[in-house]
């Protein structure tokens, strides 16, 4: 009877997610709707590494069980999601999490509770200054993005007219943000801006003001499908004007829905090329991912995977929220040959940033000025 006392004490002290043979970590994001190759692949990456890990015999034993949810990328859908991961499913952290808005939404309640949230995709500010205790972020910020993507524009060309076409949301302003910073730092200042609103193709508007006053260089703040439907137009009108876009619109996805009308587009990218096997991260990726699921959103979702494993493992034999984050916050490591490292200061384990050039319906990396 004692024993059995002693259990239950213990199973009531250990934190929700936490049991005798597995870990439970939620996942919402977009699985549905015109974002969906976003959420699809960032799983898919992240359960080629854990199921790997769990046919090993989990982290001390535990198997780690991904308890996935569809928000459609649509923040209310988030919200709802998200209550149910720590309500229902009881899920021990929340991971990979797609998108600005969506992050905007479950972020405050992740920290009324002191759940750790974990790697979400976007290189939002919010999500890194000031500091959230229990918000970490692999992903180099728009931030860094914006500044590779406003250089490579400015190379040669230091008085070139940038506009702006952005999805009319925190997304949208956290691009924004990026872009305004990069260009003031240059003395330059917009040409244009305009908008679009999220989980639609309607650009029609914003190509018609674009049209009127042509700029040099179109930096797309959105996902891949309105910005395929936007080069369609914007190649049949027969606007000159180069197109850029961070990573976040999705470049596998992009090339499927563009096509030719692609061509030529600069990409950031947070991630090295998933077909560079000279890298030790994508080599280990490329063994556990067969060939036709090789992305840049699935190599992301490789490589947060590992973090949390890495950082689960440091937690030791009886994990908690509380040591989870501690351990995060004391990490310094490798994930291939690129030093990742956080700090309590410091959630932003790298800010690494490729440019990749879309070329013959490939993402063909560019060298940066």
């Amino acid at each position: 009877m004692a024993g059995v006392l002693v259990a239950a004490c213990a199973a009531c002290r250990a934190d929700n997610g936490v049991e005798p043979g597995v870990i439970k970590i939620g996942m919402a994001n977009a699985l549905s709707g015109p974002a969906a190759g976003l959420g699809l692949q960032l799983r898919a990456g992240a359960h080629a590494y854990l199921d790997k890990v769990n046919a090993a015999g989990g982290v001390h034993g535990r198997r780690i069980n991904l308890v996935s949810m569809d928000d459609g990328y649509d923040p209310q859908q988030t919200v709802a999601a998200t209550r149910t991961l720590l309500d229902v499913h009881k899920v021990f952290a929340l991971f990979g999490y797609v998108g600005t808005p969506t992050s905007t939404a479950a972020v405050p309640l992740a920290a009324q509770r002191g759940v750790p949230y974990l790697f979400p995709f976007s290189g939002a500010e919010f999500l890194r200054h000031p500091v959230q205790p229990v918000v970490f972020n692999l992903r180099a910020s728009y931030y860094d993005e914006a500044e590779a993507l406003v250089a490579q524009a400015t190379a040669g060309h230091a008085d070139a007219r940038i506009a702006l076409f952005l999805q009319d949301d925190e997304f949208g302003e956290a691009g924004k943000a990026g872009v305004l910073r990069a260009l003031q730092k240059r003395n330059l200042k917009l040409a244009q801006e305009v908008r679009f609103q999220r989980n639609t193709i309607d650009v029609s508007g914003g190509l018609d003001k674009l049209l009127r006053q042509p700029p040099d260089t179109v930096i797309f703040i959105g996902t891949y499908r309105p910005l395929a439907m936007l080069l369609r137009r914007a190649r049949s009108a027969g606007l000159k004007s180069h197109f850029m876009a961070v990573s976040f619109t999705g470049t596998s996805e992009l090339i499927k829905h563009a096509g030719v009308d692609g061509e030529g587009v600069i990409l950031s990218q947070v991630m090295p090329s998933p077909a560079d096997a000279t890298d030790p991260l994508v080599r280990q990726y490329q063994a556990d991912v067969v060939p036709a699921a090789r992305n840049y959103g699935s190599l992301e979702g490789y490589a947060d995977a590992m973090l949390l494993v890495e950082a689960l493992r440091r937690c030791g034999n009886t994990p908690t929220r509380e040591h989870l984050l501690k351990a995060l916050e004391q990490t310094k490591m490798t994930l291939g040959d690129t030093p990742v490292a956080f700090s309590a200061h410091d959630h932003q384990g790298w800010s690494r940033v490729y440019l990749t050039q879309l070329k013959d319906g490939m993402a063909t990396p560019l060298r940066q000025p």
